[in-house]
C-alpha cells in the first residue's frame, strides 16, 4: 500500500473559524464534484428521556421550511441544479451534507446554513412528519431484527441511558412533543460549538473555507451548552435475557452482546481485527462457518464492534428458526470462549489484516468516502495523520493482542442476549 497516497496533514487543510467551527478541506481536482459532510452537537444525548425522539424530530424538520424559503422552494432550488442535501440525527450529533458541482457549492452551503440556522417548523409539515415517524414506529414493532436490537440496547445500558433508549423515540414520546419543544431544542442546541464542516472535491481549499465562513462564520449561540461528556455504562454481572414476543413471525432474531470499545481505546485496532475474525471476514467469519454453515442454525450470523465517544457495543447477531434459538446461542458462546482462550492462527490473523488494509483504499475511492472519514477523524480526535499511521497499527497487531482485546470485553458467562419473534 502506498501510504503517501492516503490523506494526511500535507494535503488536508484544517482551520478553526473565530466562532469555533472547524473546517476541513481536501482538494481533489480530478473529481467533477464537491461533497460536504458536517456535524453539529445536537443529538439525542441532549434531550430528556421523556421527550425521546425530539432531537431526531427536530433534525427531520430542518428542511421543511425556513425564514427565507418554503419547503417547495428549498427543494426546487437544489434539485434544479442536481444538488443533493440531507440531514440525519444520531446520539451525539446531527449530520448534514450533500453533493454538488463545484459551481454550485455556494448554493449548497447557503441552503444548508439556512436550514440549520433558520428553521420555522411549519405546522402542516410538523404534523405530517409526526405521522411519518409514528408510522415508522408502528412498522418497527413488527420487525424482529430491529426490535431485538432495540431491546438489546435498553437491556445493556438501561432505558434511561442516552445509549439505551431509541433516538427515534416511542409512540408516547412522539405524540407528546409540541412545536414549542422543537423550537426550544433548536434555539438551545444548534450553534457553532464543536461544529465540523468537511469539504472534499474539485474546489480550492481556501475557497471552500471562505464559503463556509461567509455562510456560518457569523453564527453564535450563547445558550448552546458545552459538548456533552461521554456517558459511562453499567457493569453486567450475569447473563441477562429478554424476549420480545411478536406473533405471526416465522423467524426469531437474536442479539447477544457486551459493552464495547470507546473509539479512543488503545486496543481499538485489536478489537477491530478480533471482530473481523469472529463475524465479518469472508462469509461472516467464524460465526458464518459454525452457526450458519456447519450447524445450519441461522439464515445469517455475524458480529459488529461499534465504538463511540462513550462505551460502544460488541454484538453477535443471528436470524434463526424459533426452534433453534437456544442451540444458536450456545454455539455463539462457544465461539466467544474459543476466541478468548485460544490464539488465532497466523493465517487467520494475516488474512484479516489484509482484508482490513485492503478496505482502506476502497473506502477512500470517492469524495463521499474521504469526507466521511476525515469528518470522523476530527470528530473522534484521531488527528489528521491517522490514515497514514493506520497501516502500521494494523500490521503491528499480534495474535496475543487479539486474544487480550477479546478477553477484555467478551465473557461467555456474562452477557446480554435479546431476541424477538414468535
Amino acid at each position: 500500500m502506498n501510504m503517501r497516497a492516503l490523506p494526511g496533514s500535507e494535503d488536508i487543510i484544517r482551520q478553526t473559524l473565530p466562532n469555533g467551527i472547524i473546517v476541513i478541506a481536501r482538494e481533489n481536482p480530478q473529481s467533477p464534484s464537491v461533497v460536504v459532510d458536517a456535524f453539529i452537537h445536537a443529538g439525542s444525548i441532549y434531550e430528556k428521556r421523556s421527550k425521546a425522539g425530539l432531537a431526531n424530530y427536530t433534525a427531520s424538520m430542518l428542511m421543511r421550511g425556513t425564514k427565507n424559503a418554503s419547503f417547495e422552494e428549498i427543494y426546487e432550488k437544489i434539485e434544479a441544479v442536481g444538488t443533493s442535501l440531507g440531514v440525519s440525527s444520531a446520539v451525539h450529533t446531527v449530520g448534514f451534507g450533500g453533493k454538488a458541482l463545484p459551481e454550485d457549492l455556494n448554493l449548497l452551503l447557503e441552503t444548508a446554513a439556512d436550514a440549520v440556522r433558520n428553521p420555522i417548523f411549519p405546522h402542516d409539515h410538523l404534523e405530517r412528519m409526526r405521522a411519518e415517524i409514528l408510522t415508522g414506529l408502528a412498522m418497527r414493532a413488527h420487525n424482529t431484527r430491529v426490535m431485538a436490537s432495540l431491546a438489546f440496547y435498553e437491556t445493556l445500558f438501561g432505558t434511561d441511558h442516552p445509549y439505551g433508549y431509541s433516538n427515534s423515540g416511542y409512540q408516547e414520546s412522539i405524540t407528546s412533543i409540541a412545536r414549542a419543544d422543537l423550537q426550544d431544542f433548536h434555539k438551545q442546541h444548534y450553534g457553532p460549538t464543536g461544529m465540523i464542516i468537511t469539504i472534499v472535491g474539485n474546489v480550492a481549499a481556501n475557497k471552500a473555507i471562505s464559503l463556509v465562513e461567509s455562510h456560518f462564520g457569523d453564527w453564535t449561540n450563547n445558550k448552546q451548552p458545552d459538548i456533552a461528556p461521554a456517558p459511562t455504562a453499567r457493569t453486567i454481572n450475569c447473563a441477562e435475557n429478554q424476549h420480545i414476543h411478536i406473533p405471526g413471525k416465522t423467524q426469531t432474531d437474536i442479539v447477544l452482546g457486551y459493552v464495547g470499545p470507546r473509539r479512543s481505546d488503545s486496543d481499538y485496532q485489536s478489537i477491530r481485527i478480533a471482530n473481523s475474525i469472529l463475524g465479518v471476514f469472508g462469509m461472516y467469519g467464524r460465526l458464518g462457518k459454525t452457526v450458519r454453515k456447519k450447524h445450519g442454525l441461522a439464515y445469517y450470523s455475524f458480529s459488529r464492534a461499534d465504538a463511540n465517544f462513550g462505551p460502544g457495543t460488541w454484538r453477535l447477531i443471528a436470524g434463526v428458526d424459533p426452534t433453534n434459538v437456544d442451540t444458536a446461542i450456545k454455539v455463539m458462546l462457544e465461539e466467544i470462549d474459543t476466541l478468548i482462550i485460544k490464539l488465532v492462527s497466523h493465517k487467520e490473523l494475516d488474512d484479516n489484516k489484509s482484508y482490513i488494509l485492503g478496505s482502506i483504499p476502497i473506502q477512500l475511492e470517492t469524495n463521499e468516502g474521504i469526507a466521511g472519514t476525515l469528518a470522523s477523524m476530527e470528530l473522534y480526535g484521531l488527528g489528521m495523520n491517522y490514515l497514514q499511521h493506520l497501516p502500521k497499527q494494523i500490521k503491528g497487531v499480534s495474535r496475543q493482542d487479539v486474544r487480550k482485546a477479546a478477553a477484555r470485553l467478551l465473557d461467555p458467562a456474562t452477557y446480554v442476549v435479546t431476541s424477538a419473534g414468535p
